[in-house]
């Protein structure tokens, strides 16, 4: 045992076990520190295109922020790719090949981690290079399979994410509920809107169902859901 902690925490391997003791300890915070900050995050890592979302941020909360929900943030694949002129940049291919996009960020980044933490670990015990400048190398070198492993990991793990909501619940239905704006919306132009469900507020994409102009705060009627399942049409309420 003392061979085996003294291997975790030599020269080599200290940096990658700390890091995943923090998020080990992140993990069981998340699940059972009942913080509840409910935020919203949503992430758009395409800095080339023509972002037409609206809102106002002086409806954000501060105060009522999900701790839970910064551990189940998605990076969304039409995020990186939706309304693109140009072609992907190396590091938006990057993301979406090694499952980055389309699972929670943490939850692709905690395994990572780990599987890299683990390569490491093994090769450096087995060459005996826990604490010499040949094992800075095999660490840095077991990143490449580590991120292969990940992928492989990760990928069952799509389906499953892909019909939950932040919550781990059966993903809310929208549907025929009735919404306010956060944001003037007419045409094509899309904005945001508050809908109550099961007792939560949450924030959705939205555009006018006959591109009429419906303004801020008002209320709206949610119509259906668009093809790409990324906002939904709403008409006045």
């Amino acid at each position: 045992m003392d061979n085996f902690i003294n291997l975790i925490f030599s020269e080599v391997n200290i940096i990658l076990s700390v890091l995943l003791i923090l998020l080990i300890i992140y993990w069981v915070l998340t699940s059972v520190s009942g913080i509840d900050f409910d935020y919203d995050m949503d992430i758009d890592i395409d800095l080339d295109v023509d972002v037409d979302a609206d809102f106002d941020i002086n409806t954000v909360d501060s105060g009522s922020m999900d701790f839970e929900d910064v551990s189940s943030a998605e990076v969304d694949r039409s995020h990186v790719v939706n309304k693109r002129r140009k072609p992907l940049k190396w590091w938006q291919v990057f993301l979406i090949y090694f499952n980055f996009v389309g699972l929670p960020f943490m939850f692709t980044f905690t395994v990572w981690v780990f599987l890299w933490w683990l390569c490491t670990l093994v090769t450096t015990s087995i060459t005996g290079s826990y604490a010499t400048s040949f094992g800075y190398i095999l660490m840095l070198s077991c990143m490449i399979p580590a991120l292969f492993l990940t992928k492989i990991f990760t990928t069952p793990f799509k389906s499953f994410f892909k019909n939950l909501n932040k919550d781990g619940d059966k993903a809310t239905d929208f549907l025929g509920r009735d919404a306010v704006l956060l944001s003037t919306i007419s045409g094509d132009k899309m904005g945001n809107a508050e809908v109550l469900a099961d007792g939560n507020p949450m924030s959705i994409y939205v555009k006018s169902l006959d591109g009429s102009e419906i303004r801020f705060r008002e209320s709206v009627l949610i119509i259906k859901q668009s093809p790409d399942k990324n906002y939904f049409l709403v008409s006045k309420y």
